[in-house]
């Protein structure tokens, strides 16, 4: 990659804080673009950063959702940049493809060989591994679609942007590599709610609303093309309520089919258990660039984790039924500012996180899933004997 190229999600907030605000940022549609072509365009400036790239939803991706739900996530994420101070956000797009004209766009011909290259040494172009880039084909249509859906805001001190959206993709590949024959899985989206965006820098959000049209019209399009089974997974608690609304109008709209979310993961029985058994913090200790979340990364991506910089805060303001921990607990929900309760950002114990716990909590998390795949294979399957008349229950 060019030196003047760098990844923003791989970067802690207060790194980003730290950014030039006359730097361009770049946000690509999709993968395999032609770098010194983007680089030209730009007049070859000193650095451009590059931001995760949106895997699909624009015309000609392979999964198109209504052009106006497309572009308010996309003119909600370049608006984050304009509003942290940032003078030149832009997507970059491929040529021909039409957008409204207050996006401000970088048009660069895809480039094959580009792509190719990417998916061998995609660390030093984007902040996943290996993007995963196929769509489900028709071979797929009795499987259960795993969607998995992270998200790039602020993880402390010591932990990169792109935390939620590596620890989802890696449960949901995992999960789709172990039960080939009973799951497929869409490529990672590293964007979703952030309610507290303004409070840290480096965090974005495409906003509740916006958020669940998208969704809504995935699913929406994927029904239409025969799939019957659902299963969006979050990395990112603020997504949770929102796809859990998703989920509503999904099962209302389309009663062939059966949708499912849940409250990030490990958040089952096995799960529970799972985390009782190797975690070293107390209660508080687990929310938020935490013990938990820090040991995921060290397994995943260990050079991007700072661990000396991490500050453990665990005094979050806790009353009987309002209180933080990975299962947020108490009868009461509200969403107070995150400042009141963290200075860096951070909820939990960064400083208690190892890579050996992080191996065994991606196990479990990974079986959990695959133990919720199966689960809506027998809910499809028994809804299905039971009301034979609905026809499209196929």
């Amino acid at each position: 990659m060019p030196s003047n190229l760098f990844l923003l999600a791989e970067l802690t907030y207060p790194e980003v804080a730290a950014l030039p605000r006359d730097i361009p940022l770049v946000l690509p549609l999709g993968w395999g673009y032609d770098h010194s072509i983007l680089i030209e365009h730009l007049r070859n400036p000193p650095l451009i950063g590059l931001l995760p790239a949106l895997p699909f939803g624009w015309i000609g991706s392979g999964l198109e959702v209504p052009q106006p739900v497309f572009e308010a996530v996309l003119r909600n994420l370049l608006g984050n940049l304009l509003e942290d101070g940032f003078t030149q956000p832009y997507a970059l797009i491929p040529d021909g493809l039409p957008l409204s004209p207050d996006i401000p766009v970088l048009r660069v011909p895809l480039n094959p060989l580009s792509l190719t290259q990417h998916l061998s040494r995609s660390t030093q172009l984007f902040s996943l591994r290996t993007p995963y880039s196929s769509l489900p084909t028709n071979a797929d249509l009795n499987k259960v679609v795993l969607i998995p859906i992270g998200h790039t805001e602020q993880h402390g001190f010591h932990a990169p942007l792109s935390t939620d959206t590596l620890i989802i993709e890696a449960i949901a590949r995992g999960a789709a590599e172990a039960i080939p024959e009973r799951a497929t899985c869409l490529p990672v989206t590293p964007y979703g709610v952030s309610t507290h965006r303004r409070s840290f820098p480096g965090t974005f959000n495409v906003g509740g609303r916006t958020f669940e049209d998208f969704w809504l019209a995935v699913i929406d399009v994927l029904g239409g093309r025969g799939f019957t089974r659902f299963y969006l997974l979050s990395g990112h608690g603020g997504n949770c309520s929102f796809l859990t609304t998703v989920v509503k109008y999904a099962g209302e709209r389309h009663p062939y089919i059966f949708c499912a979310t849940t409250g990030l993961y490990l958040n089952g029985p096995k799960g529970v258990a799972a985390l009782e058994a190797k975690r070293t913090s107390p209660i508080g200790g687990m929310g938020h660039a935490c013990e938990l979340e820090t040991s995921l990364i060290l397994t995943l991506r260990p050079e991007l984790i700072h661990i000396e910089r991490a500050v453990d805060e665990t005094a979050f303001i806790a009353t009987p039924s309002y209180y933080m921990d990975w299962i947020e607990g108490g009868a009461l929900i509200a969403n107070p500012p995150w400042d009141d309760d963290t200075k860096t950002g951070a909820y939990g114990a960064g400083s208690l996180g190892t890579q050996e716990k992080g191996e065994y909590w991606l196990k479990v998390a990974i079986e959990e899933k695959v133990d919720h795949v199966m689960e809506i294979h027998e809910q499809y399957r028994r809804r299905r004997e039971r009301r034979p008349e609905r026809g499209r229950c196929l």
